[in-house]
């Protein structure tokens, strides 16, 4: 399945980088304040449907702009699919967006495909099989104090962003880590913290297309991702936040009292609940007992 997906990415990259040598000339419109969507966007995620049903006739479509109006939508197999992640990044020209595209079964993400058009990287995982860029294995970073970190993260941008929440969130953050970027583009957030490149990432406000494909990268990599409390079902919470397993705990100290969706205090439980889980992913190698957090590929959508 992962070969077609794969299929599916790079007929979407062609017709991104096509349009990106005239990008002026690609018409936009606004779908709320600061929220872009292009013709690119809709032909890539077209190219994306009619290859995967292609091959699955019978399975479900869950895409950013057509929602689910394609596929059967009874069935268990549910592709999950941002046509072009970082739109606004690309209609300015600057190089940093992707194509991403999961497939969850039964709820929980087990095929993921992220694809750089303009580095032509490709990111891929199946489930309990690893993680590869450009068919290399790839592995979380290894460091383990925060403060020696290099963090992605995104800005709000809508108008019912709560602003100065986030500003104190990420002054505690900028405070404590060796540096925060904002690239732009959540799915290569995720996929560059599976390959090593970046140690974390947190964000608000984001939607199940956006990290679907990422979160199976993830813990195929060895790493943790979930809500700012650490719980792996979070999906559909709109918070992200992922590590490698020791800078994960130490995120989630920082983060939890954030979160909307778990008392964060509630230390022990949390770590009770992480230690199970860690037992039972293959992906994690190590986790320290004070990191709260379980793999989100076993999480329910």
């Amino acid at each position: 399945m992962v070969n077609v997906a794969v299929k599916a990415a790079r007929a979407a990259g062609t017709i991104i980088n096509r349009a990106a040598l005239d990008v002026e000339s690609v018409r936009v419109s606004q779908k709320q304040v600061n929220d872009f969507v292009t013709e690119v966007d809709h032909a890539s995620e077209k190219i994306i449907i009619e290859t995967l049903l292609g091959a699955y006739p019978g399975h479900a479509i869950w895409a950013e702009e057509s929602g689910r109006e394609h596929g059967a939508q009874d069935s268990e197999f549910v592709w999950i699919i941002d046509p072009l992640d970082g739109t606004t990044n690309f209609i300015h020209g600057l190089p940093v967006y992707c194509v991403s595209i999961a497939l969850a079964v039964k709820g929980k993400i087990e095929q993921a495909v992220i694809y750089d058009p303009t580095r032509n990287d490709l990111f891929t995982a199946t489930k309990g099989r690893g993680a590869y860029l450009n068919n290399r294995r790839i592995r979380v970073a290894k460091r383990t104090r925060l403060q020696e970190c290099l963090i992605s993260t995104g800005f709000p941008y809508r108008q019912e962003d709560d602003i100065n929440t986030y500003l104190r969130l990420m002054g505690d953050m900028m405070a404590r880590t060796a540096g925060l970027r904002r690239p732009g583009a959540a799915a290569l957030d995720l996929a560059y913290v599976a390959a090593g490149f970046t140690d974390g990432f947190f964000e608000l406000g984001l939607q199940p297309w956006d990290v679907a494909a990422g979160s199976l990268l993830i813990t195929e990599a060895g790493g943790l991702v979930g809500n700012f409390s650490g719980d792996a079902n979070f999906l559909e919470q709109k918070e992200c936040m992922a590590a490698n397993p020791r800078i994960y705990g130490q995120m989630v100290a920082l983060l939890g009292k954030y979160s909307k969706f778990a008392d964060a205090g509630d230390k022990a439980a949390v770590r009770a609940a992480v230690a199970e889980m860690a037992k039972a992913s293959p992906a994690v190698e190590a986790v320290e007992e004070s990191t709260p957090a379980n793999p989100a590929s076993d999480a329910p959508f």
